[in-house]
């Protein structure tokens, strides 16, 4: 726990239960993995019903109907990457990095982490990598039916930045916004969306060896020791407050929302065209219209905005 907390070197725990470096390193390797194994189902689990339906009520709040939650890249320095792979893994910036992508809700709970893509790659990439909407396509999340400005939809979305593509999942700001209503969104969009960063701030704090430069030499044992660690953060959200009752009901989920179970397994042509509704960029278009006129009409002083 003091080389997970503290992020302290494995040679530094001999001073106080006098063991050797490569024990020290064993006992984190079998701790993690003991973490992830089990604790991994429960506190990284896929969104169930009660789950959408609170990530719902919390995205109402904020003005966003149909939200669940906002995604965002951090890149972990890992130290003693091999020299043979530093062009690999070096990207923005001039050392090596690994991956965490992650979705996180205003509690700070990280409900989606998907890490180990080399610090080369931009957000973009790892997007087109991950199985965040894996569940989705194959039909297998809970469905999300929803209402805004008129227009129903039927695929919850997360807030992201400017680099992600338009897809009908996730709602960007706008970069130069014209207008009161389009500056209005803008930065009420960047408000709600910090909630993935301050996800990523707190999960360093508890956890320094994620903040440091990473010692381990090997690309797994980095993926188990993330992986621990955000489920000890999410432990930790629950131990808090955050305690979840698949039994509690929810009336304030925005606008004509609905929550179902996932459908049956999808043919071949189901799933294409589940990923071709995914990346849509008319409907996504036209939900970032629907969103500007819901908040500047409904949620006019949930963000203080001078003209």
């Amino acid at each position: 726990m003091r080389i997970l907390s503290y992020g302290m070197a494995a040679d530094m725990t001999d001073e106080y239960v006098r063991i050797g470096e490569s024990t020290a390193l064993d006992s984190v390797r079998h701790f993690v993995r003991a973490v992830v194994e089990v604790f991994g189902d429960e506190y990284l689990r896929h969104l169930n019903e009660a789950d959408t339906a609170r990530l719902l009520a919390m995205g109402a709040k904020k003005g966003f109907s149909g939200m669940l939650g906002s995604i965002d890249c951090m890149h972990w320095a890992w130290k003693n990457c091999p020299y043979d792979k530093h062009g690999q893994y070096k990207g923005h910036v001039d050392k090596p990095t690994i991956i965490l992508e992650a979705v996180a809700s205003d509690d700070l709970w990280i409900w989606h982490a998907f890490f180990g893509m080399p610090g080369s790659h931009n957000d973009i990439n790892v997007l087109h990598r991950s199985p965040l909407f894996d569940n989705l396509a194959e039909g297998r999340a809970p469905e999300v039916n929803f209402s805004v400005n008129g227009h129903d939809y039927n695929m919850g979305y997360y807030l992201s930045d400017d680099i992600y593509p338009p897809w009908a999942t996730l709602i960007q700001s706008i970069s130069r916004p014209v207008g009161n209503k389009r500056q209005y969104f803008a930065k009420a969009q960047e408000a709600a969306r910090k909630m993935v960063e301050r996800a990523f701030g707190v999960l360093q704090s508890r956890f320094a060896i994620v903040r440091g430069g990473a010692r381990f030499w090997d690309i797994d044992t980095l993926a188990v020791i993330m992986r621990a660690c955000v489920i000890m953060h999410n432990m930790i959200v629950e131990d808090e407050g955050f305690v979840v009752d698949h039994n509690e009901e929810f009336e304030n989920q925005g606008d004509n929302v609905e929550i179902g179970r996932g459908r049956r397994t999808r043919t071949l042509d189901e799933y294409i065209q589940a990923h071709q509704q995914i990346r849509n960029k008319d409907t996504h278009m036209r939900l970032k219209e629907d969103l500007i006129e819901h908040l500047w009409n409904h949620h006019p002083d949930l963000y203080s905005y001078n003209i």
